[in-house]
């Protein structure tokens, strides 16, 4: 706490001493940057503009200072960061408990460094996130993750909070009552999905506490987001109304979007026709309101059918839509440009792929006022189908993560090659990169490394060298243990594509291999390596000499995932003893999952980024009352496990390996199966898998309802010490069991 005291002193004194000479607005805005993120070494540090009209940056060391130019404060970000990464071995990390972890002394730049952006356009977050991740930060927490985007070179970022303020006061001037605004939208964390058109209600009414904290923060997100040469992406109005609207225009031509995820009726989204007159009206008044609020880029991002059905399949229709919903668009704001994502001509393929309709869709208004996400182009471009979007112009993106899920993934060669790709054949509408990813995850330098590729630095060209200057920003300092762990780990693991449901079988309800009959869905716990890849790597780790933050983060979500990997594995080995009657063997199974349930939480406990108890302490903290905060809090926990009812489809889409979490609500769960299923074998019955389901539903919806347990929001423990005493606890068995043909034995004992 002194230490936070004394930095917020020093950037005082040094924003106040350094404003006076530096009189360029760029480099006002980047010196508090530096006040922020460096304040120590702020006196060394000269900045000065270019006069491009390109984004550039570039650095040198002058007389013992490191000087930093560039022609806007973004791109000086970004020359900062390249230096700290490059030079200094020390990453930013996008969460504020993460440490940068500085040298004693700046580094001399032998030659001067200079790069300019490839691509004018660069795009950051998904509206998922702001579900998954953001819903309950705190301003500290936002400024440090600004921080993180200006010096990731990101200059459009999606800025959706407090929204829901801004359709308070627009519903309210059109008559609708404070009951019927706040029950039509959906509990906090779930406003992604009431944002867009895909659930009313659910987890309502919000508390005006909510409506007020939002709007606060919003404007203070957009600030800062501009001082440092970002255009905020807002919303416009894409259509959805309360259903009580009809009260008030009883013709108004709306069409219920039907069925989203199984939730029932009542959360069903209306939609407003865009030909008739209230759509443009609504239009007009939000984007006004909202420009009151929040100012404007005149950039507004709207998605009408993500995920739904549209009213009519026919190319004229989605024309007619589409050019009407940019035309309500102008006639709020002539500068007005619409982003939108194109996840829809993904996921619903097989009604976008047919009768050119995507190509009505988007080409029915001028083509300069669109612009398009490219969702999940780590999988399929959808550029490649389209002729390039028919000359609409888009931004290639790394999705990357759905749900927050925590699992290895990524696939650095494939993201090279299809950005390589893009730039030589995207044609001169390809215009920007960015990621969607749906939850921070486990795996932050995949986003990186999409930034990076951003600008003609040479050095992302060549994953394995980039991959060993990551190695050496993970250890503060060029480590050869370091460097051979993160080379296993590029050359065996990060080659798979993310997916819906990645994650281990730990946070799956356990069933005895019924996965469709009791709800499965997501459920998704394969990996393409042999888990020994990470024994090997968590050797290498463990081996390492240093003793950085990263590095301890490495070595937990390292021995996560291998233990992860283990209990997936033995998982099928228990179904099939139970089904064969090698009773003797299932219990020497269960027996090792056991083991590995209560370990894996232990390791998760070591490390802030892994604890549910943070997650829960920010959400509390929002609340003004104790009726507010448990409300929050109840919130918070049905996100990231049932996700709505206990039985809901999308039941643990969002799951996450977080500690007290595994414990208390997937330990819970397994520790549980296995009493029953010995029960039944002792009593030589067959094990009543719907009596266990029905049973450990009801516990689920008692553990975000109820809040069961309480969870500490601080690190326990020492990670390395533990992480060794787990390798060799398991050591033996791992080696045997994942060894070619061991299988044909018993390892488990």
């Amino acid at each position: 706490m002194k230490r936070i005291i004394l930095i917020a002193l020093i950037c005082s004194l040094l924003s106040v001493s350094c404003t006076k000479k530096e009189t360029d607005p760029e480099v006002i805005a980047m010196r508090r940057l530096v006040n922020r993120v460096i304040p120590e070494f702020s006196d060394q540090i000269k900045l000065e503009r270019l006069n491009d009209t390109v984004d550039r940056y570039e650095f040198e060391t002058v007389k013992d200072k490191l000087v930093i130019r560039g022609n806007n404060a973004n791109s000086m970000a970004v020359g900062l960061n390249r230096y700290l990464k490059y030079y200094c071995h020390a990453e930013f990390p996008w969460f504020m408990e993460e440490a940068l972890e500085m040298p004693a002394e700046l580094p001399q730049v032998p030659a001067k460094v200079s790069e300019k952006a490839r691509v004018p356009e660069r795009f950051f977050l998904n509206y998922c996130t702001f579900g998954y991740t953001m819903p309950w930060w705190s301003w500290e927490q936002w400024e440090h993750f600004i921080d993180w985007m200006a010096m990731n070179g990101i200059n459009l970022p999606l800025a959706i909070t407090g929204q829901e303020s801004v359709w308070y006061e627009v519903w309210s001037e059109l008559g609708l009552t404070d009951e019927e605004i706040r029950s039509y939208f959906t509990g906090p964390a779930h406003l992604p999905w009431h944002r867009m058109q895909n659930i009313d209600r659910w987890g309502g009414p919000l508390p005006m506490s909510w409506l007020e904290n939002q709007k606060a923060l919003q404007q203070k997100i957009v600030a800062r987001e501009r001082e440092l040469n970002m255009k905020p992406v807002l919303p416009g109005f894409a259509g959805h109304v309360p259903p009580c609207i009809k009260r008030l225009y009883p013709d108004a031509p709306l069409a219920s979007l039907g069925d989203w995820a199984g939730f029932d009726s009542t959360c069903w989204c209306k939609f407003l026709d865009p030909l008739d007159p209230l759509y443009t009206e609504i239009q007009q008044k939000f984007i006004a309101k909202q420009t009151e609020f929040y100012g404007t880029d005149h950039i507004y991002g709207m998605d009408i059918f993500n995920e739904m059905i549209p009213p009519s399949w026919e190319p004229d229709y989605l024309g007619r839509v589409s050019r009407q919903v940019y035309e309500s668009l102008e006639a709020a704001d002539p500068e007005g440009r619409w982003l939108e994502m194109t996840w829809l001509f993904w996921n619903e393929r097989q009604y976008w792929d047919v009768d050119n309709r995507i190509e009505a869709y988007i080409t029915s208004f001028p083509k300069d006022r669109h612009l398009l996400l490219d969702y999940y182009c780590e999988r399929q471009p959808i550029w490649e189908r389209t002729n390039s979007y028919y000359g609409v112009p888009y931004i290639w993106c790394y999705l990357g993560n759905f749900g927050g899920n925590s699992m290895l993934a990524g696939n650095l060669d494939t993201v090279n090659v299809r950005i390589e790709r893009a730039f030589e054949k995207g044609g001169d509408n390809f215009v920007g990169i960015g990621s969607t990813l749906e939850g921070f995850d486990c795996n932050p330098f995949m986003y990186e490394y999409v930034f990076e590729k951003a600008w003609d630095s040479p050095l992302h060209k060549d994953v394995d060298a980039w991959v060993a200057r990551l190695a050496d920003q993970r250890g503060g300092k060029e480590e050869p243990n370091m460097r051979e762990a993160w080379k296993l780990l590029a050359d065996s693991v990060y080659n798979k594509v993310s997916s819906p449901g990645q994650t281990v079988r730990i946070n799956q309800r356990p069933t005895m291999g019924n996965i469709n009959e009791y709800r499965q869905y997501y459920v998704a716990p394969t990996y393409k390596y042999n888990n020994l890849t990470l024994l090997n790597v968590l050797d290498e780790l463990l081996a390492a000499d240093c003793d950085t933050r990263a590095r301890h983060f490495d070595v937990v979500n390292i021995t996560r995932q291998l233990l992860g990997n283990y209990f997936s594995d033995l998982y099928a080995d228990y179904v099939k003893a139970y089904k064969e009657k090698e009773y003797d063997k299932l219990h020497q199974i269960e027996a090792t999952m056991t083991s590995i349930l209560d370990d894996t939480d232990k390791i998760l406990a070591t490390e802030s980024a892994f604890l549910v108890g943070r997650w829960i302490k920010d959400a509390r903290a929002i609340g003004t009352t104790e009726e507010d905060k448990d409300y929050f809090e109840s919130n918070a926990r049905n996100i990231i496990t049932t996700w709505g009812e206990e039985d809901a489809l999308l039941n643990e889409y969002a799951s996450r390996a977080w500690a007290g979490l595994t414990e208390t609500y997937y330990a819970y769960r397994w520790k549980e199966f296995f009493k029953d299923v010995d029960a039944a074998i002792k009593a030589k019955k067959p094990f009543d898998e719907k009596a266990y389901h029905e049973r450990i539903c009801k516990y689920e919806g008692q553990w975000w309802r109820e809040r069961l347990g309480s969870f500490s929001a601080e690190p326990q423990g020492d990670a390395i010490a533990l992480a060794k005493e787990i390798v060799e606890k398991y050591r033996q068995q791992l080696e045997y069991y994942y060894t070619p043909n061991s299988q044909l034995l018993t390892p488990h004992s």
